[in-house]
């Protein structure tokens, strides 16, 4: 089943490119056409730990999936040697939720 608006979703594989690796959760911020046309893109805006807004990023639909009840989450850190931390720059920005 697709995910609903808003829910907490967990990605399906690495996003190097994002900074992103598989099982990472975010919010479900939008779903939307991908610029290359062809698959369906959902928006996701990506936490830390201490719930302060890092990055909206769009993945391919298919790269999410709903959380559930056997998921347990971990933290992982973002390098500070510009390998992951680095990549938020690249595609960080590709899309600017309104803010109320």
């Amino acid at each position: 089943m697709k995910p609903a608006l808003y829910d907490r979703v967990a990605l399906c594989r690495d996003r190097d490119d994002l900074g992103l690796k598989r099982g990472d959760v975010a919010t479900l911020v939008d779903y939307g056409p991908l610029s290359s046309g062809g698959e369906e893109g959902a928006i996701l805006e990506v936490f830390n730990a201490l719930g302060e807004s890092i990055a909206v990023v769009t993945v391919n639909a298919s790269e999410i999936r709903s959380l559930g009840a056997d998921d347990i989450p971990m933290v992982r850190t973002l390098e500070s040697n510009g390998t992951e931390r680095g990549a938020w720059g690249a595609g960080r920005m590709d899309f600017q939720a309104p803010r109320p």
